[in-house]
């Protein structure tokens, strides 16, 4: 019956699995259409032996428990359609019994295993299918099975001979050992030679860090779908050089490149809609920043896997994660950096609907943010996060307070001048810039300008922001943009789709973004 996905349990034991069948229920989907669903999915897996049909979910709902990879996919499959983390637990199903370590996330923190472990995930992703390459060996963690392999970030990992740490280097931090590998030689010489010791110059490097900055403007005007893989291969050629021998200072520079790409790579997988896999190279990119003791660049790593946890509905996770990050960079961040920290900690409080302490963060994002100076000498990865994002950050957290307090017009009528506020900043950002700035940033506020004029009652001006946000998103590759288009869109068109505006909206929307659309990994 394993082709069929049958269950282990007899016929006794079976009761009517209310959890799967609520989630169902919930969903709108037939059961044939989940049938065809699941068998769409184990194909990408290549579960090619998985063939369910509608009899087969019925018994699921009437309790008998399906095999691996079912229960998986079924997880991934809810959570796609509700847009939140829907567990294999919170189906009524049975997880499979694995070790911590094949989750993805609790791996062993020491540099050989962390530049192992990014060059082979970086060549399966660039090797294989774009949807789950993994197949069933990777998987959303939550909760604590997420938090507790985060918290050892902030753990030293035993001393090293004291000849092998650099002079000057944070107390944790690590020195590098890599073992010496084989590689066959590149020129006419015999097939294979142990490595020699690598002659990368600062110009070399200093290139390397240049073209890291330039992926990550192109993410910022273009999304992340278009030079997702440019990244990840720029990625996967940096863990080579860091398999070779190198001076102490230029293998941690390599590091720390090395999780400035993994980041961005995450990032650009979350943009697209491919949360496990953003999940992994965000985890691979916090090893990666511990290896070059660079808790400050460590933290915005974290403060990418909270937002990850927000837009999952999770924020007590996103929480756990960000306060992880501020006392990790407490001694070292910038107040640039401390500021994000605070805003984004203030969205994940509205999130659990807790405006006091929302406020609280909100205020500290903003305090901080005015002892930014010129002098600072923040690195390019947090630069982004200018006037425009503070405001848009503090305008998000209002208007999810809105929500979490049941649409209230007092936290509605907050948002509104912070959100206007960062459209006009991004707005005059996108005449002035070269290459038109951050053009993600201003169409997602645009949708969010579009939402609180939702909650406002005023449908009018919530279908002329989201088409404003349409014209941006044509020039974008993003399909987190695109899906927050079409979630404000059918709001709208549920709560006022006889008003002629949203009417007109509804239409293009079918035109140019139609739901079975989605974007390229690239």
């Amino acid at each position: 019956m394993s082709g069929s996905g049958g269950s282990g349990g007899s016929a006794s034991e079976k009761r009517p699995n209310e959890q799967l069948g609520s989630w169902f229920v919930r969903s709108g989907w037939s059961k044939g259409e989940l049938a065809r669903q699941v068998n769409r999915r184990a194909r990408q897996l290549g579960a090619h032996h998985i063939s369910t049909d509608t009899s087969r979910v019925r018994r699921w709902l009437d309790g008998e428990q399906p095999r691996e990879p079912i229960p998986r996919i079924l997880s991934e499959l809810f959570s796609e359609r509700f847009g939140c983390v829907v567990a294999v637990e919170d189906l009524g199903l049975r997880p499979a019994r694995t070790s911590p370590a094949a989750s993805g996330i609790d791996l062993p923190w020491a540099a050989p295993q962390t530049v192992m472990m990014i060059s082979e995930f970086s060549r399966s992703d660039l090797m294989l299918g774009r949807r789950g390459f993994l197949g069933t060996s990777l998987a959303m963690s939550a909760g604590q099975a997420l938090i507790e392999p985060m918290q050892r970030w902030l753990v030293p990992t035993p001393a090293a001979p004291a000849h092998a740490t650099a002079p000057g280097a944070p107390p944790d931090a690590q020195p590098v050992q890599l073992p010496a590998q084989e590689r066959p030689s590149g020129g006419g010489g015999a097939g294979g030679g142990s490595r020699r010791a690598a002659r990368l110059s600062v110009p070399e490097l200093e290139l390397l860090e240049q073209t890291t900055v330039m992926f990550r403007r192109w993410d910022a005007q273009c999304g992340g779908g278009l030079r997702r893989k440019a990244v990840v291969g720029q990625l996967h050629e940096v863990t080579d050089l860091l398999q070779e021998s190198h001076a102490e200072p230029v293998t941690r520079r390599l590091f720390r490149v090395t999780a400035e790409l993994a980041e961005l790579a995450g990032w650009m997988t979350y943009d697209i809609g491919m949360q496990p896999t953003a999940q992994k190279y965000f985890v691979l990119a916090l090893h990666a920043a511990k290896e070059a003791g660079d808790r400050p660049l460590g933290s915005y790593v974290l403060s990418d896997m909270s937002r990850q946890m927000i837009h999952l509905g999770r924020p007590e996770d996103a929480l756990e994660l960000i306060h992880l990050a501020q006392y990790g960079s407490r001694e070292g961040a910038t107040p640039r950096t401390q500021s994000m920290l605070h805003a984004i900690e203030a969205r994940a409080y509205a999130n659990m609907g807790q405006p006091g302490k929302c406020k609280r963060a909100v205020r500290m994002a903003e305090d901080t943010f005015e002892d930014i100076d010129p002098g600072d000498d923040d690195p390019d990865w947090i630069r982004f996060f200018s006037a425009g994002e503070l405001h848009a950050e503090n305008a998000h957290s209002y208007r999810d307070l809105a929500y979490s307090a049941g649409r209230s017009p007092t936290y509605a009528s907050l948002a509104e001048p912070a959100m206007e506020r960062a459209i006009e900043l991004f707005r005059q950002e996108a005449a002035e810039a070269e290459g038109g700035g951050h053009q993600r940033s201003f169409a997602l506020n645009l949708i969010g300008m579009a939402s609180v004029h939702l909650l406002q009652n005023d449908p009018e001006r919530c279908a002329d922001r989201t088409s404003e946000a349409m014209d941006v998103a044509r020039r974008l590759r993003s399909e987190r943009v695109n899906n927050r288009i079409r979630k404000t869109a059918a709001t709208a068109a549920r709560d006022f789709g006889q008003v002629p505006a949203v009417a007109r909206l509804t239409e293009r929307l079918a035109r140019e973004l139609p739901e079975e659309e989605s974007a390229l990994a690239g």
